[in-house]
């Protein structure tokens, strides 16, 4: 198949659902820890085509939802600083830090401007010299790769007021905490567009030390169905094992022109996930040869105290808990106009997928 309307056929994806109802007998949890899947499988309402016994539960596959409110207070404080521009992708301006969003210091003055890509970061660094221009990092091993080109494209033009604010992440930690944390699983569908960077290989663990399948899935309705026939013939069989359903953009060993862009700047870190608390080596500080382009490092600031809202359970959701209709919040003083917490801002939000495609779930 060449085009998405292909991977959207009506009788392709009932033919997959009947497959999927006549060949799964046992119990299945399946986890999604990719914000993309979490927003399909609501949009095309899928939950609603597979058997009572097959669950499906969105993780924590959103990279702005898992990122600390101590990360946002970071990056408001830098923005007070005189003479800093803040750069950031337009789904962290509302996110709630402890007594403000990116949104209302802009609106008191901070330079804040939304980009679309790091390069437009380094095109405003390069126009304004007298400006400290500062990136804020978000996202798994899809986006630090642009981070770290970033970095070394400043390097080479010599744009010493650019800098990285960095909360890069990365995935297997995650997938491992959540089951060592005693959430009840099955199997993972592994998220597409960080596996197109790292490959499959980064989750051969999962089966081996873990007992759990993992089906590396595309976006579309029938790559998602089929991913999910490929858990269910694991879970039948008792064979778990790691698969590539989305072979048209995934290999075993990924991207490596990317993983060495990483290795070159990033280094591993301990970080703190929504939900899941302080995982060992699951962050992306940047190495100490490249200081001079690390926030954290270049610039001095006073960071309030952290103080999360007591009224959301996003952390809860994130780890697959509770889901968005179980908190009193939502759709009533939590909205995506006018979000409470990081689930409702982003649009891979968990909530947020939900608020979106209430009905058709």
């Amino acid at each position: 198949m060449k085009y998405i309307d292909e991977y959207r056929r009506r009788e392709l994806v009932t033919a997959l659902a009947e497959q999927i109802r006549q060949e799964s007998r046992k119990p299945l949890r399946i986890m999604e820890v990719c914000g993309g899947h979490t927003m399909a499988l609501r949009r095309f309402g899928l939950h609603s085509l597979l058997p009572e016994n097959i669950e499906l539960i969105s993780g924590p596959g959103c990279p702005v939802c898992v990122t600390s409110r101590s990360f946002i207070d970071h990056a408001i404080a830098l923005a007070r600083l005189p003479k800093v521009v803040i750069t950031t992708y337009g789904d962290l301006i509302k996110v709630p830090g402890s007594t403000s969003t990116l949104e209302i210091e802009k609106a008191r003055g901070a330079k804040i401007q939304i980009v679309y890509s790091i390069l437009d970061a380094l095109t405003l660094a390069q126009k304004n010299p007298e400006k400290q221009v500062v990136f804020l990092g978000i996202g798994f091993e899809t986006t630090a790769p642009a981070s770290a080109a970033g970095i070394l494209k400043a390097q080479m033009a010599g744009l010493f007021n650019f800098s990285v604010l960095s909360a890069h992440k990365i995935m297997p930690p995650a997938m491992a905490a959540l089951i060592d944390q005693g959430v009840n699983l099955h199997g993972y569908i592994g998220p597409g567009h960080v596996s197109t960077i790292t490959g499959s290989k980064i989750y051969d663990f999962i089966p081996r030390d873990y007992g759990l399948g993992v089906v590396i899935s595309g976006f579309e309705p029938a790559d998602l169905l089929q991913a999910i026939h490929m858990l269910v013939r694991q879970r039948e069989a008792n064979r778990p094992a790691v698969e590539i359903q989305y072979s048209r953009a995934v290999s075993r060993e990924g991207n490596l022109k990317a993983q060495q862009m990483l290795d070159e700047v990033f280094e591993l870190r301990s970080d703190w996930w929504r939900g899941l608390g302080t995982i060992p080596l699951s962050g992306m500080g940047i190495k100490p040869a490249y200081a001079e382009f690390d926030a954290e490092k270049k610039f001095s600031v006073t960071i309030e105290p952290t103080r999360e809202d007591k009224g959301c359970i996003c952390g809860e959701v994130l780890k697959g808990l509770k889901k968005p209709t179980d908190c009193k919040l939502f759709g009533k003083a939590c909205t995506p106009s006018d979000p409470v917490g990081a689930c409702m801002v982003s649009s891979e939000g968990t909530c947020a997928a939900y608020y979106k495609y209430l009905e058709v779930s």
